[in-house]
């Protein structure tokens, strides 16, 4: 399926322009960009899905997406890290919520696969706002559906490789075991970044390496440097389709204490940024962002180092999107 622009003849509409309307006035979308009814077609939809029955600890990561929109408002359309205008480069649109029902779990799950099945469909990429870590089973299952197995680099003080927890199958603790069972990952380039923290059992690292995941703890990141760890990444990455995921509590507690299950000696947010940009020309399909739980969070420190890490995520795709562009 090609990967160029769904319309590469149009002019991409940007964000709402800060000099005429105040950035606190008007809809809060992502980076107050249009909406995807606003937009011939976008390259990137960034949509929320308002789900948080799978979590096992503090439950509000439901309201994880608008909580980053809000905190989106301040994000400027130039990205000098990557010297990239990423809303000129691609259209990015606002493909707002993903309605799921917040009492069936297995009902949940098939209506993102459906909704993400749709969005694909048409060409865009994802960038996901949770909600909980269980719906990147069904985001990566309708990603596998349009690429094949997938890499991926999941971002996350926890392995969210566990079986079960109280008998059920999904949850936010066990979405990648669901995936790696169903055989829509590829176990060649399958990475974890910035686990830490008490586990059950050596079994639970035993079990993880079984599957495939290598794994780089937050310590590995502060000891070796963000550079080094880059580098180990893309090349267990190489060419291949890639999928992020990040769980938002990577992030140590003092740069994200609006999240459902934080362990502490976690990344900084500036670690987290430079590991991304570093991800730069890997060619990544989709994203997911989520575990934003604003009401433990604190002057919006969660939500901005979540909006600027799915500004990065847009960038990287924006680029490669404009990249692979015929010719104007």
């Amino acid at each position: 399926m090609s990967e160029t622009s769904p319309h590469p003849t149009a002019r991409p509409v940007g964000p709402v322009d800060s000099s005429r309307v105040p950035r606190y006035a008007g809809p809060a979308t992502f980076a107050r960009l249009p909406r995807l009814d606003q937009v011939e077609a976008a390259d990137v939809a960034v949509v929320g899905v308002p789900f948080d029955s799978g979590v096992s600890y503090r439950p509000g990561a439901r309201f994880g997406g608008n909580a980053i929109r809000e905190a989106s408002r301040l994000l400027r359309p130039y990205n000098p890290a990557q010297d990239a205008s990423p809303f000129a480069l691609a259209q990015v649109a606002d493909a707002g919520d993903i309605a799921v029902n917040p009492f069936n779990i297995d009902e949940a799950v098939e209506t993102v696969q459906a909704a993400a099945d749709e969005i694909l469909d048409t060409g865009a990429r994802m960038m996901t706002l949770g909600g909980d870590h269980t719906i990147a089973l069904p985001l990566l299952r309708s990603v596998a559906r349009k690429h094949g197995p997938v890499a991926l680099l999941h971002f996350d003080a926890h392995l969210d490789t566990w079986d079960t927890y109280f008998g059920a199958e999904y949850t936010h603790g066990t979405p990648f075991r669901r995936a790696v069972e169903e055989g829509i990952l590829d176990t060649s380039a399958l990475s974890h970044v910035g686990t830490r923290g008490p586990l059950y059992g050596k079994k639970d690292l035993d079990d993880d390496e079984k599957m495939g995941f290598g794994i780089v703890t937050s310590a590995d990141v502060m000891r070796r440097g963000v550079d080094e760890v880059t580098d180990q990444l893309r090349q267990r990455i190489g060419d291949r389709p890639l999928y992020v995921s990040i769980d938002i509590d990577v992030l140590d507690p003092a740069h994200a204490p609006g999240t459902g299950t934080p362990e502490a000696g976690g990344l900084t947010s500036r670690e987290l940024l430079e590991i991304l940009r570093g991800l730069s020309g890997c060619h990544l399909v989709s994203a997911d962002l989520v575990e934003v739980a604003p009401a433990y969070d604190h002057a919006e420190i969660t939500s901005v180092a979540a909006s600027h890490t799915a500004y990065e995520l847009t960038t990287i795709m924006s680029r490669q999107i404009a990249d692979s562009a015929p010719a104007r």
